[in-house]
């Protein structure tokens, strides 16, 4: 799609268009029946998806940021544990563990696929924990909670090194929580297990968000959970809806996070199309590979590793002047974006954990150099010749400007 010439981050009007009739009937559907909360639409999406991530369970709730709630608190994280994960994320993620009432604690990433480091989770349990006499379990030094879980996080479309992680949680008794926010439909090659894996079904739980600019996205805030465990998945469908059993009866506390029948029907309508997407995302990063192949000395593009299938929610590419080629870029009308601009750590929300400048510095390189490029299914290869022409020039541009004390 092109808007008065531009070339969008992500389309999310052209999709929309063209299901509009079919989502249009999701909506009437709701009005004849009164069925906006619960019900069969959000039953029947509950279980398309479960089965689409080859899970035994999946629980709608409001968003992303509930789903990793929710699974933390009923997979038994409690109050004063610390939780491990990485700062190169959204902060929901870390979010999510202090509204569980636990302490985040942070690895460094992989340099080249931006996710959990499994060695750096190795050393941070080896050198940067100690054993409690007590319980047996590590405890971390930094924060002085017990370590009882860990969340990697599936980034860009891409999931982490799960073998590894999953290795050293048995090691250590540790829950494990995937965010598997950018990654519907992502797979990883177990060599324990000698298969594809599908993200959301290799640990205890994991979250999965639903805005509307993920690849599967909804029409506003929606979120949902995947496990194999029957007993989490119902304390889950219990939290999302204040603690109850049945109505008006409340085994505990609970939160209002239940996912919207009518968002459940809507992303039903379109979870038939996801397949599809992915692949064709996968297409346009392959064509971005090929185009920029040539470059490659001054511009990362994205690592894909033996055990993965990314399903590419972003294309995100590695420049030293990233700053100066975003700038060109908007110029010549393209979208870009920058996911993300700060490590978690260095943010101001935490600048009380006093973690400094150097505490993680593969992810803050990263920060620093990080763009993502045009991806969506419907991103044409013209656009993308024009993108990466864009990309070149601007490249070409920076370089005779070193040469000559410009910049």
């Amino acid at each position: 799609m092109k808007l008065n010439g531009k070339i969008p981050l992500v389309d999310l009007v052209t999709p929309h268009q063209e299901l509009e009739e079919e989502l249009v009937s999701v909506f009437r559907s709701a009005l004849k029946t009164a069925g906006f909360v619960g019900g069969p639409m959000v039953e029947d999406f509950e279980r398309e998806y479960a089965e689409f991530s080859d899970v035994k369970y999946c629980v709608g709730v409001a968003s992303g940021t509930d789903a990793l709630r929710f699974a933390l608190i009923a997979a038994g994280v409690k109050s004063g544990d610390t939780v491990v994960t990485v700062p190169n994320t959204f902060i929901a993620t870390t979010e999510a563990v202090t509204q569980a009432g636990a302490r985040f604690d942070f690895v460094d990433i992989d340099e080249r696929t931006y996710t959990m480091d499994p060695e750096k989770l190795r050393a941070y349990l080896e050198i940067e924990c100690r054993r409690s006499g007590q319980t047996n379990r590590v405890v971390s030094r930094r924060t002085g909670g017990p370590v009882t879980a860990v969340i990697p996080v599936h980034l860009y479309g891409q999931m982490a090194d799960m073998d590894p992680i999953l290795e050293l949680a048995a090691q250590y008794d540790l829950i494990v929580i995937e965010d598997a926010c950018q990654a519907h439909g992502a797979e990883y090659f177990s060599k324990k297990e000698d298969r594809w894996r599908k993200a959301g079904s290799m640990g205890h739980a994991a979250a999965v968000s639903f805005y509307p600019g993920k690849n599967l996205g909804a029409c506003g805030e929606a979120g949902a959970l995947t496990t194999n465990d029957e007993r989490l998945a119902r304390r889950c469908q219990m939290l999302r809806d204040h603690g109850q059993s049945k109505k008006y009866f409340h085994d505990f506390e609970g939160y209002n996070g239940r996912l919207d029948a009518i968002q459940a029907g809507l992303l039903r309508v379109k979870l038939r199309h996801l397949a599809k997407w992915n692949e064709q995302r996968r297409e346009r990063a392959h064509l971005y590979d090929e185009l920029l192949a040539d470059a490659e000395g001054a511009i990362a593009l994205p690592f894909a590793p033996s055990w993965s299938r990314s399903v590419y929610h972003l294309y995100v590419v590695r420049v030293a002047h990233r700053d100066w080629l975003q700038q060109d870029l908007a110029a010549a009308g393209i979208g870009t974006g920058i996911h993300y601009p700060l490590p978690l750590h260095l943010t101001k929300a935490y600048a009380t954990l006093a973690l400094r400048p150097g505490d993680f510095p593969i992810a803050e390189q990263a920060a620093s150099q990080v763009l993502s490029l045009p991806m969506f299914p419907g991103l044409s290869s013209e656009q993308q010749r024009h993108v990466v022409a864009e990309v070149l020039r601007s490249m070409a541009v920076m370089a005779s400007g070193r040469e000559v004390g410009l910049r």
